[in-house]
């Protein structure tokens, strides 16, 4: 290529940049609101990346076989809704003029499942590059599951863009030292390295050595690129690409707002708009005469994907037609199970497993319930794949047909997280963002904590992973108030979208499991005991009606006089209290609700049948805080619970100690009993 011709090429595909700093520029002006530094400081790094690597269609985002595309730093979402709206995604210019509106699909941070090609929902940092981690393991574990020889129908990359406060972020180093340690060679992060937060230059508070300190991970780093020259941004790429034995960090150094005159390299353009007048001097410092949202022609013609697109996505078929040729059945396994369906016989074995579940009749802590559970279901389920954050043996995730995942090994169903709680589940997230998996991921209760907002991600984005979390009370014992959970349980069951489920048995976990596996639609939480629990006995109805979240596990001849409702290990509890109060003659309803959420979709009828309205004598019993419970027994009622913090003894010291008894149960319903009577 001649200079001149080189020249000419740079002076294009820098036109194709600005039309995404115009476009951001504008959107963010219009809606009084935004972040316009950084797409239109990665506006170089954006087009090389989209124009010359990534392999995608804009008329299928969906194709199985694409690029996937992750905007860590999502505060930058013009960026990401420029090159849809360009590349020729669903989204045309009336979304970009409606930034940040009511009812747009341009809202103020990427959102998964509203605008078409939008991988993840992003904005807070780091999670949309532990996601991509995710991603990049779904990615290595159906290549080497599903790909024959020459057929390599499932072969792609994950980009992720990331920015300072993503790689602040502790979630960031979880995720990137599992992924040097399990070779996602096929992970390429792009690190906007603008020296830029909110608060000014970082220089003050993140002085790391960035690139040492990936490289102390094992990952592959390409250091010192210049992110406003397109052809260094395509030879660091491409050299990513080459690297397929380690993830990879391309450091970019980048002006942020580059192209306003006299914000750009500041603070003042991160995350405001730039102003009328410096957006005017932002076009003619970029020559760009365009009115708002006007797009030329050529610029236009330069950026659509749409034919190359459909050009690769023809490729690939015509590879996976010849594949299923020789494979039918393997292509018709990848085909279920990238559209997300379940095998066809799921359902018959999960409600034979249940019923023998129910037959065996074992007392067993609900943990190791649900380790049988994974037993029972993941031999027909190879999408089930999952791990724990180091405590595979308390929290017993572990199953005969278990084998890890490593650099070595990407035919696995199992993955070795490390205490990395909150990486663990943004991982499990990609996994399932990515399809093809059904994720379980596992911890200790109150080590939720640690993985809360990842667990709010799950819910907000509509994803099905499943959430083990073991030593679910004060049950757990003698490790005392640090690791005995109190207020998790009620802090879960406040996620919209997020179904927690407390089981009372053997039983109610394996029909908790079940619906986890079942639910595509948003997370599911399992609190599980580390203590044993008894088998309560039920008959074909009550079985049947454990789905429903809240049951009549107990009734008693005509109307009840009080109602018992309680969860998890606290139901034999409340059985025991039940037995007292009938012996004295009482009618005794005892209800047993594993998943007040689940109870809650319930139809009036069925819920107003379970606990009725005119019986006022209610006692809510559950080894934790006490405030929810209320909602069911009403004003006249009384929660058996826990709102302090624990004690370090033996669990049943520690249950007799707070008051959690069968006594104490049976003494609380008799006063209350006797106040409703009186009142």
């Amino acid at each position: 290529m001649s200079s001149s011709t080189a020249s000419q090429r740079k002076t294009q595909r820098r036109r194709l940049a600005n039309a995404v700093r115009a476009l951001s520029m504008d959107a963010v002006e219009r809606a009084k609101s935004g972040h316009p530094g950084m797409p239109m400081g990665m506006a170089d790094i954006a087009e090389v990346l989209w124009n010359d690597h990534l392999r995608h269609n804009p008329a299928d985002p969906g194709w199985w076989n694409r690029d996937r595309f992750v905007l860590s730093n999502g505060h930058g979402s013009m960026l990401l809704y420029s090159l849809l709206h360009l590349t020729g995604y669903d989204l045309p210019i009336s979304e970009l003029e409606q930034f940040r509106q009511l009812g747009s699909r341009t809202p103020g941070h990427p959102e998964r499942g509203l605008t078409p090609g939008v991988e993840t929902t992003t904005g807070p940092l780091g999670q949309g590059l532990a996601n991509a981690v995710g991603m990049a393991i779904a990615e290595r574990i159906l290549a080497a599951r599903f790909n024959r020889g020459e057929h390599r129908v499932i072969d792609h990359h994950t980009y992720v863009f990331v920015g300072d406060g993503c790689l602040m972020e502790g979630i960031s180093h979880e995720a990137c030292s599992l992924a040097g340690t399990l070779g996602l060679g096929k992970l390429v992060v792009i690190y906007d390295d603008n020296g830029i937060s909110i608060d000014g230059e970082v220089e003050g508070w993140f002085t790391d050595d960035t690139p040492a300190r990936f490289r102390a991970y094992g990952w592959h780093v390409i250091v010192d690129v210049d992110g406003h020259d397109p052809d260094a941004v395509g030879a660091a790429i491409a050299a990513a690409r080459a690297e397929t034995g380690k993830p990879s960090l391309v450091c970019c150094k980048t002006i942020i707002g580059l192209g306003a005159p006299n914000k750009q390299g500041t603070e003042s353009c991160h995350g405001a708009p730039l102003g009328a007048a410096e957006v005017a001097a932002a076009r003619e410092s970029l020559g760009w005469p365009y009115a708002p949202f006007e797009i030329p022609d050529d610029v236009r013609a330069g950026w659509d994907a749409r034919a190359r697109g459909a050009a690769a996505q023809a490729e690939w078929q015509r590879a996976f037609d010849a594949y299923r040729a020789e494979h039918p059945a393997l292509a018709a396994e990848l085909g279920r199970r990238m559209r997300g369906e379940l095998p066809s016989d799921f359902a018959a074995r999960a409600a034979a497993f249940v019923a023998s579940t129910d037959t065996d009749g074992a007392t067993v802590a609900s943990r190791k319930a649900s380790q049988l559970a994974i037993e029972g279901y993941a031999p027909g389920l190879p999408e089930l794949v999952g791990g724990s954050a180091d405590l595979a043996g308390s929290n017993l995730t572990l199953w005969s047909g278990s084998v890890g995942l490593s650099a070595a090994n990407g035919d696995a169903n199992y993955l070795w997280f490390g205490v990395r709680e909150f990486a663990m589940t943004a991982i499990a997230n990609g996994l399932a963002l990515h399809g093809g998996f059904v994720p379980y991921a596992a911890t200790f209760l109150t080590f939720s904590d640690y993985a809360r907002n990842a667990v709010r991600m799950a819910a907000l984005m509509k994803v099905g992973v499943i959430l083990v979390y073991t030593h679910d009370s004060i049950g757990l014992g003698e490790d005392g108030p640090t690791h005995q959970p109190v207020e998790h349980a009620a802090s879960l069951r406040l996620i919209p979208n997020h179904s927690v489920w407390r089981p009372c048995d053997a039983v109610e976990t394996a029909v908790a499991w079940r619906l986890a596996i079942e639910r595509r639609d948003g997370p599911t939480s399992l609190l599980l005991s580390r203590q044993n629990l008894p088998h309560q006995a039920r008959d074909a109805a009550t079985l049947a009606a454990i789905a429903r979240g809240g049951y009549v596990l107990r009734d008693c001849d005509g109307a009840p006089e009080l109602v018992l409702i309680a969860t998890g290990s606290e139901v034999a509890i409340a059985a025991a209290a039940a037995d007292r109060l009938r012996d004295e003659g009482r009618r005794v309803r005892l209800v047993s609700m594993p998943s007040c959420d689940a109870f809650e979709r319930q139809p009036a009828a069925y819920r107003d049948s379970v606990l009725p309205p005119a019986v006022r004598a209610r006692v809510a019993v559950e080894a934790g805080s006490t405030g929810g419970w209320y909602r069911y027994v009403g004003s006249d009622g009384a929660v058996v619970g826990l709102d302090g913090f624990g004690e370090s003894a033996p669990g049943p010291t520690v249950y007799a100690h707070f008051g959690i008894t069968a006594d104490n149960v049976a003494d609380t319903a008799r006063r209350v009993m006797a106040a409703v009577a009186g009142a």
